[in-house]
């Protein structure tokens, strides 16, 4: 039924018939109108076993990557945020990682209770936070351009071709995979972008680093986020935002060059994992999306799309 109401004709009735008064709805008689194709049953079982085996595989990635966030984050917010390693040889504890890189972390803790030695340094001085433009001004030409990428975009981590701007923005504006964005209005909330080129929408950073690796800035970007939230629910506002102040009131700890070399052998790798996930769940969706119609209507046969599905696997 899910790869059915996928299907070109459900998807036009569904588009004919929603009421966008306030925002998008369908009704219960207008989806009960819904045409459903339904072919064979040895085709649909065929169909369910081809497309499933894409869904599996994007589900796989996802939960790849929630590991991999989860170890990538256990470390930063030891390392940097808990000075786990610091605290534990200050007070006598036993070793925890290896002897080599045991030996980096100094022993004691500064009068302002950071590692001796690191650094302090507001959240806006290690990276650039670009604020996106208000696109309206930057009409497409044609039907050329470059999709919007709003609030709603970088929550669903994909672009639709609803609002497009030019093509002629500035280099800077223009969103490309793996760049980090980040909304500071609304719903507030910071990934590392896969969702294809896109134009930078006001409410939106992208955020550049500078002289840090961009996980360093993704990581205490999410340290801060809760925080970052509270001021945003505070404002008297019908949209919570918060102000480029609070980047400078967030504070990051810098540690030495070599522990931070240690940290992107560590963390930069898994950062790389998860985009290339993402870049590949996209590509699966977009085989499975593109096959679903000609499989329901017959235009190919199910070996043809078994081995289109292999190649991709």
């Amino acid at each position: 039924m899910k790869l059915a109401i996928r299907s070109p004709a459900a998807d036009a009735m569904i588009r004919s018939r929603l009421n966008t008064t306030v925002q998008a709805t369908l009704n219960l008689r207008d989806l009960s109108l819904l045409p459903i194709p339904m072919p064979p049953r040895s085709v649909r079982e065929g169909i369910i076993s081809i497309l499933g085996a894409l869904d599996d595989k994007i589900d796989l990635n996802r939960r790849m990557n929630e590991t991999l966030e989860a170890m990538a984050r256990a470390i930063f917010k030891d390392w940097f945020v808990d000075f786990g390693p610091t605290r534990a040889k200050r007070e006598g504890r036993p070793p925890y990682l290896a002897p080599d890189l045991w030996a980096l972390f100094p022993d004691r803790l500064d009068e302002e209770g950071k590692p001796e030695g690191w650094e302090a340094r507001p959240l806006d001085q290690t990276a650039r936070f670009l604020n996106g433009l208000a696109l309206q001004k930057f009409p497409a030409n044609g039907s050329e351009g470059l999709p919007v990428i709003k609030i709603a975009q970088l929550r669903a981590g994909m672009t639709s071709r609803d609002e497009i701007a030019s093509a002629s923005l500035p280099a800077d504006y223009i969103v490309q995979d793996g760049d980090l964005l980040f909304s500071w209005s609304g719903s507030l909330l910071h990934r590392t972008w896969s969702g294809g080129p896109g134009a930078l929408n006001q409410h939106l950073f992208k955020v550049i680093p500078d002289g840090v690796p961009q996980w360093f800035v993704h990581q205490w970007i999410g340290e801060h986020m809760d925080g970052f939230r509270a001021i945003a629910a505070s404002k008297a506002t019908t949209m919570g935002h918060i102000q480029r102040h609070h980047l400078a009131e967030a504070i990051t700890y810098i540690a030495s060059p070599a522990i931070m070399k240690q940290a992107d052998k560590l963390i930069g790798p898994q950062f790389a994992r998860m985009l290339a996930n993402d870049l590949e769940s996209r590509t699966l969706a977009a085989t499975r999306d593109l096959l679903l119609p000609k499989l329901m209507s017959g235009e190919i046969r199910l070996r043809e799309a078994e081995a289109m599905v292999e190649k991709a696997l």
